[in-house]
This record gives structure tokens, sequence and C-alpha cells, in this order.
């Protein structure tokens, strides 16, 4: 069976879930996205996972461009836009099934060989209820629109699952448990790092007591400014353990949340700018306690690295993974970042009960075995085998 999988663009955590789908489907995959919007080191990845079946699209027509592009919240702006040459590029590669991300851009290729050609159609989705409280009427009705030329949907967890029936996508078509992380590579990095290198990050980053840790953009939609009020409130009242927050990654709130930990005084906040994604797992080893504020994520991709790395998790109750990855007072807890109060007392239990930091850690380790790029790949093939079976009972009853 020949798949073709179209994504816009990918991240380092997919390549080895497009590696295992390879194997099970005996090198019959292929993968189509767009270069200008695909890092370099992803693409070279890819690249030696699939070699020439990795089709990099080079340049894009734009329709429609309006809106906050680059706000990070959902629905703030309308880019219709599609790489050259991509439907002839899914036509040469005469699918027996196609996958695409979501309903946007390149899927609608897919959509356009599902209604002319009949191939079947598997769509990997990740939006939620939260993430889609804003979207306009226009996009709602799109949406349910071509659901009826999808044959199966596969999402993320609970959250997407639900948003996707609500969108008229019937239950025994959705399958759940596609979006993964790199977990085994992070572990292989991981463990590779002794007590005495973890001791000398954590001293080159000038961190001491408990380490808490957030990777990510500086932007708004991260929440990374109430998760930095949250620690200055644990502060204020009174001494506390000693403990350091390492915020990793870069944005346009760096000179907000910069200026927000030099007003406070505290000394113990550490900005390192953007990591490499393959320089990260020295980051985990240095952690104690992962945290994500996120005020809108369908998955944080970045909780199940830390899990795998053996961290607790602070997690934020706006996050699309919370419900498959972090059971409150497990191997974590999640909290509302707008509630400063709420925010604090996470950070505050870690600093009082240091002895459940490696308990929940071994926790977190063990619930993230079960969402592996192996397991991923079993599914996705899973959805195309569905997809083909229905079309082809489609077909005999039309025929």
């Amino acid at each position: 069976m020949r798949v073709v999988w179209l994504t816009e663009t990918f991240g380092d955590y997919r390549v080895p879930v497009f590696a295992e789908l390879d194997k099970l489907l005996g090198g019959e995959l292929r993968v189509v996205y767009s270069s200008a919007r695909t890092h370099p080191r992803c693409v070279c990845k890819i690249e030696s996972v699939l070699g020439s079946r990795a089709i990099g699209l080079v340049g894009e027509r734009t329709l429609l461009r309006l809106g906050q592009a680059h706000s990070g919240f959902s629905n703030r702006a309308i880019d219709i836009a599609f790489p050259k040459g991509l439907f002839s590029t899914v036509a040469k590669c005469s699918p027996d099934v196609l996958i695409g991300q979501g309903f946007a851009r390149l899927t609608v290729a897919a959509l356009f060989s599902r209604l002319i050609h009949g191939t079947p159609l598997v769509v990997s989705y990740q939006r939620t209820h939260h993430t889609q409280r804003a979207a306009q009427w226009y996009r709602t009705a799109y949406r349910r629109l071509v659901l009826r030329l999808v044959d199966v949907m596969c999402c993320n967890g609970r959250l997407s699952q639900e948003y996707s029936q609500w969108l008229g996508m019937p239950s025994d078509r959705i399958l759940t448990g596609v979006n993964v992380a790199d977990t085994s590579g992070l572990v292989r990095l991981r463990s590779a790092i002794t007590a005495e290198d973890r001791q000398a990050i954590r001293s080159r980053l000038n961190a001491s007591g408990t380490v808490f840790l957030f990777v990510g953009r500086l932007v708004e939609l991260k929440g990374v400014r109430h998760l930095l009020e949250g620690f200055i409130a644990l502060h204020r009242g009174g001494a506390a353990p000693p403990a350091t927050l390492v915020i990793v990654g870069d944005g346009p709130e760096h000179p907000l949340l910069t200026a927000m930990s030099e007003a406070s005084g505290l000394g113990n906040v550490r900005f390192t700018g953007t990591v490499d994604h393959d320089n990260i797992a020295e980051y985990y080893a240095a952690a104690d306690v992962f945290a994500i504020p996120t005020l809108e994520d369908n998955w944080s991709i970045v909780v199940p690295e830390a899990m795998s790395c053996g961290l607790p998790i602070m997690c934020s109750k706006y996050n699309g993974c919370w419900p498959e990855l972090v059971r409150d007072g497990v191997n974590g807890f999640t909290f509302d970042p707008r509630n400063t109060q709420e925010v604090a007392a996470r950070f505050s239990y870690f600093l009082h009960h240091n002895e459940s930091i490696p308990l929940m850690g071994g926790a977190s380790k063990q619930i993230v075995a079960d969402h592996s790029p192996k397991r991923a790949a079993r599914i996705l093939l899973k959805a195309c085998r569905m997809a083909a079976s229905r079309r082809k009972k489609g077909s005999e009853t039309s025929g």
C-alpha cells in the first residue's frame, strides 16, 4: 500500500514516526512538505530516512493573507497559500491512501484527490474545543463540509476527539494517539549525561536548589509571563527554599520577561535563549521539574519530551495533552496559569516535597512509555487500512 502524507511542515519529533510507518509499509511512504516552511535540520533528517521519497515543494502561491499571522493564537489570521506543484506532485505519487495534516494548505490536494479520484483519505487532527473557542463561523462550516470526504481521523487524544465528534465525525472512525515525541532518542541522549555532567550543566547555568524548566517560544500564547508571576509571588510571601527557574527559548516577550525578572530582584531566573533541538536533552537533565504554562496548545510536544527524561510535570489546563499525560498527584499537577496563587502553590509543592520529585519523575517515564513513535505508526497504519477498506466497500456498493 502506497501512502502519501501531506504536511505543510514538521518538527524533529515527527521524523521517527515517519520512519516507523515507512517500515510497516515496506518502504512505500512518501512525505510531501513545504521546503520554505520546514527547518533545514528536519529536512536533512527526513531525507536520511526516506531519501527521494521525501518531497520538498519549493515556492508558494499566496491567494490571501490577512490578520496577525504570527500572534501564535488560533484563528487570528487568514493565510491561504499553496506550494507550487502541489497537485501535480500528488498525482505523480499515485497514492493508494492519502494522509492530510489538518484541513488547510496541503490537505486541499488530498481533498481534491478524494473527491475526483476517490482516493481514501485519513486526516491527522489536533484541534480542541479550547483552541477553537474563537473560530469564525466560516472556519467551522468549512471543516464540517470537508469532513464528508474524510474516511478516518487520527486525533492526538481525548480533547481533539471530542472536538472532532462535535464537528460531525463518527466516533467509530476516529483513532487517537498519533502525536508523540522522539522519546527513545531523548532517552538515549539523556542516559549519556552522567551525574557529574548534570552538575556541570547546572553550574554553567548558575542554577541551585530545585530547578524548574520551561522550553518554548517566548510569545504571549505560551503564558511564560504568568509562570514568572507565580514564581515571583512564591518568594514574595517570605523565605522559600532555594529554587531556580530556567527559561529556554526566545521570542518577542523576551524583553518584557527579563524586565519582570530584574524588577523582582530575585536573581534566580535564567534565560538561555534559543537552544537547538539536538542539544535540548542537557537542559532536561539539569532540571528537576518541567513547567508548561501555555494559554492555548493542541498538544505540547515538550511535555512527553520532559516526561521521557524523568521529570514531573506542571501543566496548564489549557494544554490539550493533559488528559493522557498528566495525572494529578501521580506525575505532576495541572493548573490555571492565569491564577497566580495557584501557580505559586504548584511551585511551592515541589519545593516543600522534594522527596516526591523522583517518584513523580519515574511515573512520568512509565506513562509516556505508552506514547512511542512505534505505537503512533501502528495506529496510522490501522487508519490507512480502515480508510482503504471503507472506500473499497463503498465502490462495491455503488457498483
